[in-house]
């Protein structure tokens, strides 16, 4: 998952993709094989009410099973990631595509708190009592996140460029069922879809859009089986100059199928979330190589199962500048 570039339903309203890491140029091949890194600096600032909450107790098992009760709760995340990958991308053609590896780490905090009440009735063997609770919950963390591989494959044809990519969530992250805040999401998770890019140089439009399906193996701290999520990232753009880009992005965030697994307790929870917003790019020589720095904000809202706020994304990557064409060699003459 590198954008041309962890508000996650599912599971406490926490999913593996990220919306809005595939942007603008997304399908573009890269000008020259070779090493290329990419560093990102995110912040998500999210809240949810009471169903996002429930699920959140219900997960680090602090909900009775045999409690009927009706939830006043919010919870309040803010994460700070910082994000390196490294890319390899190569000189041979892989199915007339130019191929790609690349492998993504995460290193940062997460601040959740979680607080509200709970009241309904609590059933024993001698029949229901009442029951209520109050109570609040703060959960900070500074560790490194899950990693994240990917192979992709892109193709040129004049101004149509198109991708497919697949991608993977290894479990490496700090995670632990029985904490609100955490950098891995505890199980393994696939993720496949392709990609279109539409960008002309002569007049600067650009037009990008990715599509993907995640698909989430069951967590065995909990037993929860988050359900296929879709997500669809895109982002339009005019290049002002050769080095200067503006437009805007946006993603839709859509679980498909419905949680399950013996550690679902709050039945299907099909979560959704959509995020638009402005974005800024400049591109810029580094030496021999090619610096592109970009900045995209996203506000989020229709969000269902999901905490919704606002995240912020400041990338920069670093790769192999295209090769400056040979100088013709001047014609020899003879008397």
């Amino acid at each position: 998952m590198l954008p041309n570039d962890a508000a996650r339903a599912d599971e406490g309203g926490v999913s593996f993709w990220i919306p809005g890491f595939f942007g603008s140029l997304a399908a573009v091949p890269q000008q020259a094989p070779g090493w290329s890194m990419t560093s990102i600096y995110y912040h998500d600032s999210v809240s949810a009410g009471g169903d996002v909450a429930r699920a959140r107790e219900i997960t680090l098992g602090r909900i009775p099973a045999n409690l009927t009760a009706t939830v006043n709760a919010n919870v309040n995340a803010n994460v700070n990631l910082g994000l390196v990958a490294g890319t390899y991308t190569f000189a041979t053609p892989v199915l007339g595509g130019q191929a790609s590896a690349s492998l993504l780490a995460a290193y940062g905090s997460n601040s959740t708190s979680l607080a509200g009440s709970l009241m309904g009735t609590l059933a024993t063997p001698g029949g229901t009592i009442p029951f209520s609770r109050f109570d609040s919950i703060d959960s900070s963390i500074i560790a490194f996140g899950d990693l994240i591989p990917q192979f992709a494959l892109r193709w040129n044809s004049g101004v149509n460029n198109y991708m497919t990519y697949i991608t993977a969530d290894l479990p490496a992250g700090a995670y632990q069922s029985t904490r609100l805040a955490n950098l891995g999401i505890g199980h393994w998770a696939i993720d496949a879809g392709g990609g279109y890019t539409y960008f002309d140089p002569k007049t600067g439009h650009e037009f990008s859009a990715v599509l993907g399906f995640t698909y989430n193996f069951v967590n065995p701290s909990t037993q929860y089986q988050s359900g296929v999520d879709m997500h669809l990232d895109w982002g339009a753009s005019q290049f002002l100059t050769k080095q200067w880009q503006v437009g805007l992005v946006g993603y839709l965030y859509q679980e498909l199928g419905c949680d399950s697994g013996s550690g679902d307790r709050v039945g299907c929870f099909q979560s959704r979330v959509v995020g638009v917003g402005p974005q800024v790019g400049y591109i810029f020589p580094v030496g021999d190589m090619q610096g592109y720095l970009n900045l995209k904000a996203y506000g989020e809202f229709a969000n269902e199962h999901r905490p919704a706020g606002w995240n912020l994304w400041l990338t920069f990557n670093l790769s192999p500048a295209a090769p400056t064409p040979p100088t013709p060699s001047r014609p020899r003459f003879t008397k």
